[in-house]
């Protein structure tokens, strides 16, 4: 099978193309044999997932000394890129704890914290996940209507529904996330805009359930999205995340790495969907000869890899410019995410045009990619949110269409 990737971009050094080769391994071994029947089945494969913790992915962006693998943006888009190039639906579930949730977390709270929630995160012995959308506000994130109110011993009572929550439950039993960051109106501010704050809910809080997992998913069967519940959920002091009222700039800086490693995962079944193309037209004849002499053909795989090459180019130089600690990045992280998004939905709508039939039924591969791309236009920011803020960007730093 041909190998589209430019290795000295995507591998910079020796410690990247080592992680690759890694995660190629596991793919190969252990992700590829199972993606079919956990699609179908709309199921987590959650022995598989702790496996991942085994190998020190789980915290590829944590530091060592909370157990994580301290790596850097490029590392962790070769993850994301490696998995879902086998199985988007697995590495959404891969991505919502450890970007969501582990380098959130890890960026935001105090030390007691950390050093109490990483180990389990990392290892893969607690599952996270992030709520922020409910039922009525996706990427109108300032109406959300849960809120958290302090009581007389200073804790919190969180109150509200969340909704498109991956990792919200762990299985068909209702078993909600170990762990996960709620996101909720603490008040108001004096011009009228509302506080958000953050709070780190465990799973043996009371009044925290699993109201529903979501079923009958388009694509991403194998990661459990869900509706997570909180009737007042008494939350201690303690674990409120950062400075009441601050987890609104917590968020968007943390949206930033969100954004590229969806477009890392645009970038694999772009490839996956290049590779199926590319091969079936070589195997496949019609009137005497292999259906890639025919220009209707050539023109689906031309296009494809060109539009391939120029997101790959773009995914990878984002992430050696994305600094994880900083915030301010938001311009290429939305960017890269619209561009790679719509390049993975063409890309796999070919594939399966290429397949004729055969593309259609859930045998071949490319049906999958088909249904999973089509997220990636809506998850973690639509792509008219993105159209939005980069208009937004430039309108205030014009400038930054010539940065380098």
């Amino acid at each position: 099978m041909t190998d589209f990737r430019s290795l000295r971009l995507v591998n910079p050094t020796d410690e990247h193309r080592m992680l690759r080769e890694m995660i190629e391994d596991f793919v190969k071994n252990e992700v590829e044999p199972q993606a079919l029947e956990y699609d179908r089945n709309e199921r987590f494969n959650l022995p598989l997932f702790k496996q991942l913790g085994e190998l020190g992915l789980l915290g590829i962006t944590v530091p060592d000394e909370y157990g994580g693998a301290g790596m850097d943006a490029i590392a962790a888009c070769i993850v994301h890129e490696e998995l879902s190039a086998s199985d988007p639906g697995f590495c959404l579930a891969y991505l919502a704890h450890s970007m969501l949730f582990v380098n959130n977390f890890a960026l935001n709270a105090n030390e007691e914290q950390k050093h109490r929630v990483l180990p389990k995160v990392c290892s893969g012995e607690w599952v996270g996940a992030m709520a922020m959308s409910e039922p009525d506000y996706g990427t109108d994130v300032l109406g959300m209507r849960t809120t958290a109110q302090r009581d007389a011993n200073g804790d919190w009572i969180l109150n509200g529904q969340k909704m498109w929550i991956t990792n919200g439950c762990q299985d068909d039993d209702g078993t909600p996330a170990d762990v996960v960051l709620v996101y909720a109106r603490t008040g108001q501010e004096a011009t009228g805009r509302s506080r958000i704050s953050s709070f780190l809910v465990e799973r043996s809080f009371s009044g925290y359930r699993v109201g529903q997992k979501i079923m009958d998913k388009t694509g991403m069967r194998a990661s459990n999205t869900a509706e997570l519940v909180f009737e007042d959920c008494r939350v201690p002091a303690a674990n409120l995340i950062g400075n009441e009222g601050f987890s609104l700039q917590h968020m968007m800086r943390n949206l930033e790495i969100e954004r590229l490693t969806l477009a890392a995962m645009s970038l694999g079944i772009a490839r996956r969907s290049l590779e199926a193309m590319n091969q079936y037209a070589q195997e496949r004849l019609a009137f005497g000869k292999s259906i890639n002499r025919f220009g209707q053909i050539q023109r689906h795989i031309g296009d494809s890899y060109a539009e391939y090459k120029a997101a790959q180019a773009y995914v990878y130089n984002t992430a050696r410019l994305l600094d994880l600690e900083k915030g301010g990045q938001r311009l290429d992280s939305d960017g890269v995410k619209l561009f790679t998004a719509t390049v993975a939905k063409n890309i796999a709508d070919r594939a399966m045009q290429v397949h004729g039939g055969y593309g259609y039924v859930g045998e071949y591969v490319v049906e999958r990619l088909w249904r999973d791309a089509k997220l990636l236009e809506i998850g973690g920011g639509t792509v008219e949110s993105h159209q939005k803020n980069i208009t937004r960007d430039l309108t205030h730093t014009p400038h930054m269409i010539r940065q380098a």
